[in-house]
């Protein structure tokens, strides 16, 4: 699977995610018209990512959004009543999308091997189509405030508990033979976020992102391989 086939597959664009924000909002959400409601989120989403990624969340004021967007202070607070909630907003979605885009890709693959491979790439496709949120949410948690810094690790945790699962079953089938899996999971972890935390350093040595996720899963599976060896001597 490379990434313009994920792209098919997968529905990650802006107007997707602030398609199902609004199905899930739409109680708290004052717009009721869809299509007007959708394409403001999207306004608002693109802004505020450009610009906490430009100077930081926390230092960017509902002003600069306003600024930004071309929305009035009034049509912004239709949306979210402050800060605070408009972070709580993007964050949730966010996780939301990562733990069901990856749910839907691993569905149905019995093998391990076959579900690393999928998870890997998978986790590296949505992180390329979403860098600005993926950037934002990793540089940003250090500011977030106690209750959503705490869903922020929770939901890093809970990516990697989905590699320690695969590794895990197959640790159990005698596929793998990895002594560690959740510090491999931390691992892959970190190899992932920087692919999408310094993309620079990888265009500027024309590597692609499918050439990337060839080179994470040949890495597990030469350490997995390295594990076989030692416990074979």
């Amino acid at each position: 699977m490379d990434l313009k086939s994920f792209e098919k597959q997968v529905a990650v664009s802006t107007a997707d995610i602030c398609r199902e924000i609004f199905e899930s909002r739409s109680h708290s959400i004052k717009i009721k018209k869809e299509p007007v409601a959708v394409r403001n989120l999207v306004r608002i989403f693109k802004a505020t990512l450009k610009l906490a990624n430009q100077k930081g969340f926390h230092a960017m004021s509902l002003r600069d959004l306003c600024a930004e967007s071309g929305m009035s202070m009034g049509g912004l607070y239709a949306y979210f009543k402050n800060k605070e909630e408009l972070l709580t907003l993007i964050q949730e979605q966010g996780r939301a999308i990562v733990a069901r885009v990856l749910g839907d890709q691993l569905a149905g693959i019995d093998d391990a091997a076959q579900a690393l491979d999928m998870a890997i790439r998978s986790h590296l496709y949505l992180s390329e189509v979403l860098q600005p949120w993926f950037f934002f949410s990793y540089m940003e948690t250090r500011f977030f405030h106690a209750e959503e810094g705490k869903r922020a690790i929770a939901g890093e945790l809970q990516t990697e508990a989905i590699f320690a699962g695969i590794l895990q079953k197959g640790i159990a089938s005698a596929g793998f033979a990895i002594p560690d899996p959740l510090l491999v999971a931390a691992a892959i972890k970190a190899l992932l976020q920087d692919w999408y935390l310094k993309r620079w350093k990888y265009r500027r040595r024309n590597i692609s992102v499918e050439a990337y996720g060839d080179f994470v899963i040949s890495m597990v599976r030469a350490y997995g391989a390295g594990q076989t060896a030692k416990g074979e001597k």
